[in-house]
């Protein structure tokens, strides 16, 4: 069965609608999610748990690029760094798996290439990795 993500054509409704996917797992997982007002933070999330804030901002993609997913890892002013984010949570719509990244293993990358299905894939330790939210 497709993934209903994959019919969402316009990035920015697509977009949004990974953002509810990452609030309703977070929120399953025990965690509380926060929204800042307006759209001019370069985080769309603050995540607490137990008292301690991290800021994670939410991608999706479904573009392959041969065996693996190819996913943004940049705001318009360029790449994420920690000054701007905590993590970075990337969704693969038709893999419908999760990685949830620590900015320091992105390195300042321009995108991230994720393969769910290689256990030797360089973000293999962070797919599903809900825990880091947890520290």
């Amino acid at each position: 069965m497709e993934n209903p993500g994959m019919r969402i054509r316009q990035p920015k409704a697509r977009g949004e609608w990974a953002e509810l996917r990452f609030m309703a797992r977070a929120a399953e997982l025990g965690l509380r999610v926060t929204k800042p007002w307006g759209d001019n933070a370069p985080y769309d999330f603050a995540v607490e748990h137990n008292g301690h804030f991290l800021r994670v901002q939410v991608k999706c993609t479904r573009k392959k690029r041969a065996n693996s997913w190819v996913c943004s890892a940049t705001s318009n002013r360029g790449p994420y760094s920690s000054h701007d984010i905590d993590f970075l949570a990337a969704l693969i719509i038709p893999a419908d798996t999760w990685y949830i990244l620590p900015i320091a293993a992105l390195h300042h990358s321009f995108d991230i290439w994720l393969a769910p299905d290689r256990p030797t894939c360089r973000y293999a330790q962070f797919q599903e990795a809900w825990h880091l939210l947890k520290r």
